[in-house]
């Protein structure tokens, strides 16, 4: 089965900056049918010993200009608590079918809290209730016991749940009051220091290139930019 090509190899002339193609590779992926979950991106992160830990988390923003990408979590998940410690992260795209990938490299910041209010006001009542609901990475004794935290939380909130197993919340309903944002669940911006854009190669002669940008901190949610400067790397 021959793979849905977007680009053949990078520009001649390496760009002066990366982002705005990295975006047109995330919008591809997106506009295309035959990729599932195209924002879905592997982030790793390191604990206190050193221990690096990776999983899939969704891309919900990607902005070019200044350079950052968004996604959302519980901050006391294992992940937030790691980043809490040490904000540097890796983080990847990878989509086979269009043999395309990015790799990306930075700081997370929490994002604004406003930011993470309009986004969660956005979620399906079942998600919002979700993010109550679970303390993400913590044990709990068995299934059956999760879905009666969900429950109990749920009656807390004010929230009636249907019967399905997972309990999940009820459609829109205007007697029930809207569900607000969890203090302990929100976004991160990654900003973007290094990033690497790779094109699947015929004989793995891949075509790769890397940019490198210094980033000076500004305030709580973000960073003042450098230039990019990008080079060829062998594959």
């Amino acid at each position: 089965m021959n793979k849905l090509r977007f680009a053949d190899r990078l520009p001649v002339e390496l760009p002066q900056d990366p982002m705005p193609l990295a975006d047109s590779w995330l919008r591809e992926a997106t506009a295309n049918a035959g990729v599932r979950n195209p924002n879905a991106m592997t982030l790793s992160t390191a604990g206190p010993d050193g221990q690096p830990s990776a999983r899939v988390v969704l891309c919900k923003l990607f902005v070019p200009d200044p350079g950052y990408v968004v996604f959302y979590t519980n901050y006391n998940s294992r992940k937030g608590v790691e980043l809490a410690a040490n904000p540097n992260v890796a983080a990847n795209f990878f989509w086979d079918s269009l043999g395309l990938q990015i790799r990306i490299e930075g700081p997370a910041l929490h994002s604004p809290a406003d930011e993470s209010d309009d986004y969660f006001a956005t979620r399906d009542r079942g998600s919002q209730l979700g993010a109550w609901g679970s303390d993400q990475s913590r044990e709990i004794a068995s299934r059956a016991a999760l879905v009666e935290q969900i429950a109990r939380r749920a009656a807390q909130l004010g929230v009636p749940l249907d019967s399905h197993p997972g309990g999940q919340a009820q459609g829109l309903d205007e007697a029930v009051p809207p569900i607000s944002r969890p203090p302990h669940w929100g976004g991160f911006r990654i900003w973007v220091s290094r990033i690497e854009l790779w094109v699947e190669g015929k004989d793995r002669i891949h075509d790769r290139a890397v940019w490198r940008r210094d980033l000076v901190r500004a305030d709580a949610h973000s960073f003042s930019v450098m230039p990019w400067k990008g080079t060829r790397l062998q594959p």
